[in-house]
């Protein structure tokens, strides 16, 4: 019988620890804070702050939420990340992905304080994941690492096919796979007969974005299937880069969407925001 990996009920254990770890910096004289930054209003968007937002208030971290209007220049918003690094309240800094056309999004990630970087994005960042040094993981690839640890999954000596290669997801995703001694394969949109490559792999992740991509002749059969592609199908409903229905009876192993990578990215962000803290309290 297929498991499927549930993201929803692990990132509430995550955040239940997490409130614990909170309440003891919080008895030693300071409350995680982590700084929102909207800019625009992108329906998407507006619902991942909204939801990050909720879960800082359950695990007591303090959210500071900024909205700033479509047309806010590049500047003025380089101009809040600095003030943003500048307060001793604020131990976390998120601007959610995208930001309008005008601004450069690599100048905005890297104007954040490397030690304020919760989404692991910064080059320093990139860089200690590179060579293996301490730094901020990314989110759904950490989150992705927890899913498959807790499900309990050998990763070493097994080959994990990644579908996409983006900085956020796909680069980072293979790096965290390589730790753990899995045999990588990272494929794309120019990959000849993207079937044959997927149909080799013991663990299978869809990053891609494109909506029921991955049909059930693609993945091999008792196979760890990790979807992080967050779509609308042809009905409007959310559905991910797999084909759920076609692809469950073949995997071994399968995440959902809703349900599955998307609530540990955020479980990881506070974890994130949390060490933050830990790290400069010692």
């Amino acid at each position: 019988m297929t498991h499927i990996l549930d993201g929803k009920a692990l990132a509430a254990e995550i955040r239940a620890e997490l409130k614990t770890r909170v309440d003891r910096l919080a008895a030693r004289g300071h409350r995680p804070g982590l700084a929102v930054i909207l800019v625009g209003d992108d329906c998407a968007s507006q619902v991942y702050v909204r939801n990050k937002i909720k879960a800082c208030a359950d695990t007591g971290i303090t959210s500071l939420e900024f909205r700033m209007p479509a047309d806010t220049s590049e500047e003025a918003l380089l101009a809040k990340i600095a003030e943003l690094n500048a307060d001793p309240a604020v131990d976390g800094i998120l601007v959610q992905m995208p930001v309008p056309r005008h601004i450069d999004a690599r100048k905005v990630i890297d104007a954040i304080a490397p030690e304020k970087d919760v989404d692991g994005f910064h080059v320093c960042n990139a860089g200690a994941l590179m060579i293996g040094k301490p730094g901020f993981l990314p989110c759904t690839p950490y989150g992705v690492m927890k899913l498959l640890e807790k499900a309990g999954c050998s990763i070493e000596g097994k080959h994990a096919v990644i579908v996409g290669r983006s900085n956020i997801v796909g680069k980072p995703q293979a790096l965290l796979l390589l730790s753990k001694n899995a045999t990588v394969t990272v494929a794309h949109s120019r990959t000849a007969d993207l079937g044959a490559v997927t149909r080799t792999a013991d663990i299978l992740i869809a990053a891609v974005g494109r909506s029921k991509l991955i049909t059930a002749d693609m993945v091999k059969p008792g196979a760890v299937v990790i979807d992080v592609g967050m779509n609308r199908d042809e009905n409007g409903r959310l559905c991910g880069d797999v084909d759920f229905a076609a692809v469950a009876p073949v995997a071994g192993a399968i995440t959902p969407v809703p349900g599955g990578v998307g609530p540990m990215t955020i479980a990881m962000l506070l974890t994130n925001t949390v060490e933050a803290v830990e790290r400069r309290l010692g």
